[in-house]
């Protein structure tokens, strides 16, 4: 008896360290826009825990926007309440970087050896990278795109199957649109909330926002009046009102604007709030330099923040999930943004046929080869930047200053908050 005993204590003992312990390492995630990314988040956190029953995922309250979540974790950093794990506004990495928020992820894309082979190729790596540092991955990558209402376009005698290709198109149909009357506005430009629609102008005309040595602002320069010059023509030509971001979206969503101009990633719920109501469609956004022009890459990047050795090995593994060929073929049809995984672009088992049916997505992707980063401005004040050009763009919109005005006044404020060069 003692020798039945003796054997069922040892396969107990056996048992228990053949079979794997749930739930060890618990990874607390942040990310920002619910609108955007809550359902996609969702999705992709239950399938990594199906996957890896021994990492549990629990979100921290979102940030409503990448400026609530870069100040959020640059409060919380050192503290209890930092997160493991956050998702960053692709332009809000350097902020991390200076002041040593962000773990390097060199050393684990080094170790890992084969992020190529997983469709992290360089190209996509250094969209998180800042001056050659592997700050995070990007997960959600995104560039500007031109919706329409094709039916509005037709009442004011555009053809819905030829969008405007140039600015002065968009313009002249938009004042068309506005015409027809009955509350009905021409254009709604997304330039509300930060610097990346003013980017997406400003680019286009081949222009930056600071010298290459980053001492002097530039986007007051020739490329940038352009840039105000065509906003305050929206206004005054193309129909376009003062409107409010949530105001615009609803607007147009109830049919009511012709053109409005923001993120691919807004597709999805422009899809779901349009409905049946009018025929929705797509188009490139046009650039005011068709041979230089550019365009801003928009979206976030995963960003490890513990120093936990086991929270980063799991972080690791939640991140390169989030922004691998899985990941991807959810961020995509769940949101509008443009696939940052050549493996899930290119392969059928993810998003390979998915453009072929989904047409309203093309549009983006045809703009994958202009797409460059979102420019972030050096030193503490980069949220007070942003907020300084958008508060001189209100100025253009509502007609209390001329474009020209506006930006040297932007560009004025900006110096002020630059890090002062040594000589």
């Amino acid at each position: 008896m003692k020798h039945i005993t003796q054997i069922l204590a040892a396969a107990a003992i056996t048992m228990a360290l053949s079979v794997p312990a749930y739930a060890e390492t618990t990874l607390t995630v942040h990310y920002p826009m619910p609108g955007f990314f809550k359902d996609v988040m969702d999705t992709i956190s239950k399938k990594f825990m199906e996957e890896n029953p021994d990492i549990k995922i629990q979100f921290a309250a979102p940030s409503a926007t990448y400026e609530e979540g870069i100040q959020t974790i640059l409060r919380e950093a050192g503290t209890s309440d930092m997160p493991d794990v956050t998702f960053i506004g692709l332009n809000r990495l350097r902020m991390l970087d200076e002041r040593n928020v962000a773990v390097d992820l060199g050393p684990l894309v080094q170790k890992d050896g084969k992020m190529g082979e997983e469709g992290f190729s360089d190209t996509i790596l250094k969209l998180a990278q800042v001056k050659g540092k592997q700050v995070g991955l990007a997960f959600a990558t995104s560039n500007p795109i031109m919706y329409y209402n094709a039916d509005l376009v037709k009442a004011a005698g555009g053809d819905p199957n030829n969008p405007p290709k140039t600015w002065d198109e968009v313009i002249a149909l938009g004042g068309k649109i506005k015409a027809l009357g009955n509350g009905v506005d021409g254009i709604d430009f997304r330039w509300q909330g930060d610097d990346w629609m003013f980017s997406a102008l400003l680019f286009g005309a081949g222009g930056k926002m600071l010298s290459d040595d980053e001492s002097k602002v530039t986007f007051n320069g020739p490329e940038g009046q352009k840039a105000a010059e065509l906003i305050q023509r929206m206004v005054k030509e193309g129909g376009m009102p003062v409107f409010t971001k949530s105001a615009g979206e609803q607007a147009f969503a109830a049919g009511k604007v012709g053109f409005t101009f923001q993120t691919t990633g807004a597709l999805i719920n422009t899809i779901k709030n349009t409905g049946t109501k009018f025929d929705l469609r797509t188009a490139k956004i046009p650039l005011i330099d068709p041979i230089n022009g550019k365009l801003p890459t928009g979206g976030n990047a995963a960003v490890i923040l513990t120093h936990d050795a086991a929270k980063q090995d799991a972080a690791w593994k939640f991140i390169k999930f989030a922004a691998g060929p899985y990941g991807a073929s959810v961020v995509v049809p769940g949101t509008g943004y443009v696939p940052n995984n050549e493996l899930a672009a290119k392969s059928a088992e993810y998003l390979g046929d998915f453009y072929k049916k989904n047409p309203l997505f093309q549009a983006s992707l045809n703009q994958m080869s202009l797409m460059i980063p979102w420019y972030a401005f050096p030193g503490e004040n980069g949220v007070r930047v942003t907020q300084t050009i958008v508060d001189n763009l209100s100025r253009i919109v509502d007609g209390s200053a001329q474009p020209k005005e506006a930006l040297d006044d932007a560009a004025a404020d900006v110096a002020d908050m630059l890090p002062q060069k040594s000589n």
